[in-house]
C-alpha cells in the first residue's frame, strides 16, 4: 500500500510552528486582510477557514465584504487604501472574482510586498530570479512543503505538472526546477492542448494533477511507484450523502493508489496545507515589514 500523504496532520504541525513564532513577537503582531466580493459560498467558506486559523496563529485578520456589482476600478479603489495602511501586513483577494473584472489586473493592484497570495506579477517574476524576498503562491508552496516532510526525493527527478495556471501549475512547475534542496527536477507541463497527455504523464516520477478535471488521472497514466500529489477539488453529485455532493480530486484515487508509492488524498492533501502556506507569507510580510 502506499503511502498516504496527511496534508491535515502536516499543516497542523506547520500552524503550531507558527502559533509559536507569533507568540514570541513583542511589538505588535502581523496584520491581513481578506478581500471578498460577492457571495459564492466557496468563497464564504475559504475565507471563514482562514480566519479561523488567523485566530488560532495569532494573526490579526479584517475581512473586507464588498458588492458583487462593484467595479474593477472601485476594487481597486479599495485595494490602493489597504497598500497605503503600515498597519496592514498582508491583503489576499479572494478568488474567483465577479465575471466582469480581469483577475490579473486586481492581483497586480496589491502591493508586491503585501501579496502574500504570490500572484502579482512582481512576486510571480522574484520565483523565476529564485528571490527569496518574493512570495510564493501558497499551494504550490504547499505542494513543496508536503514533498519535504515526507522526505520524498525530488532531484533528478521527472516531475509531470497536468496544469498550467497562474495560481498552481505555473508556480509548482517553477519551484520544483529551481536550484534548491526541493528542486532540481526535470519538468514538463500539460495542459488541455497537450498531445498523448497519458503517455507523457506515465513518465512521471512525481506527477502533480492541477486540472479541474474529477478523476481525470486514471491507472493507465501513472507509473508504478511514482508520487502522486491531487491538486484537484471538484464536487460531484452523491445521493447517498446528506449535502448531496462528495469531494474528489483530479486523480482516480481507487484506481491509482494500488499503482503508486505516495499519494495525497482529497480532501485532506494539498487542500490545508494552502491555509498553513499563507499564514506563513503572512509572517514573512510582517517581518519584512519591520526590517
Amino acid at each position: 500500500m502506499p503511502d498516504i500523504i496527511d496534508g491535515n496532520q502536516i499543516s497542523k504541525d506547520i500552524i503550531e510552528e507558527l502559533t509559536i513564532e507569533v507568540s514570541k513577537l513583542l511589538d505588535s503582531k502581523p496584520k491581513v486582510v481578506f478581500v471578498r466580493v460577492g457571495e459564492d459560498p466557496a468563497s464564504v467558506s475559504y475565507v471563514n477557514k482562514k480566519q479561523k486559523v488567523s485566530a488560532q496563529i495569532g494573526i490579526e485578520s479584517v475581512l473586507l465584504v464588498l458588492d458583487v456589482s462593484i467595479s474593477q476600478q472601485e476594487l481597486i479603489a479599495q485595494i490602493r487604501k489597504l497598500n497605503e495602511d503600515p498597519e496592514v501586513n498582508g491583503i489576499l483577494i479572494q478568488s474567483p472574482l465577479p465575471s466582469h473584472m480581469i483577475e490579473t489586473e486586481v492581483f497586480n493592484s496589491v502591493a508586491p510586498e503585501k501579496d502574500v497570495d504570490g500572484f502579482n506579477v512582481v512576486n510571480v517574476g522574484k520565483l523565476c530570479q529564485e528571490d527569496e524576498s518574493g512570495f510564493v503562491a501558497c499551494t504550490p508552496a504547499g505542494i513543496i512543503e508536503l514533498l519535504k516532510r515526507q522526505n520524498i526525493v525530488v532531484e533528478g527527478k521527472h516531475v509531470v505538472v497536468v496544469g498550467r495556471s497562474l495560481i498552481v501549475g505555473k508556480p509548482a512547475g517553477l519551484l520544483l526546477v529551481k536550484k534548491s534542496k526541493i528542486g532540481n527536477a526535470t519538468v514538463t507541463f500539460c495542459h488541455s492542448r497537450t498531445q498523448e497527455i497519458a503517455s507523457i504523464a506515465k513518465q512521471a516520477d512525481i506527477l502533480i494533477a492541477a486540472i479541474g478535471k474529477p478523476n481525470f488521472i486514471d491507472a493507465t497514466m501513472v507509473k508504478k511507484g511514482a508520487v502522486v500529489i491531487d491538486v484537484g477539488i471538484n464536487r460531484v453529485e452523491d445521493g447517498s450523502k446528506k449535502s448531496g455532493f462528495r469531494l474528489v480530486g483530479d486523480v482516480d484515487f481507487e484506481a491509482v493508489q494500488s499503482k503508486v508509492s505516495a499519494i495525497t488524498p482529497v480532501p485532506g492533501g494539498v487542500g490545508p496545507m494552502t491555509v498553513a502556506m499563507l499564514m506563513k507569507n503572512t509572517i514573512k510580510a510582517y517581518r519584512l515589514s519591520h526590517k
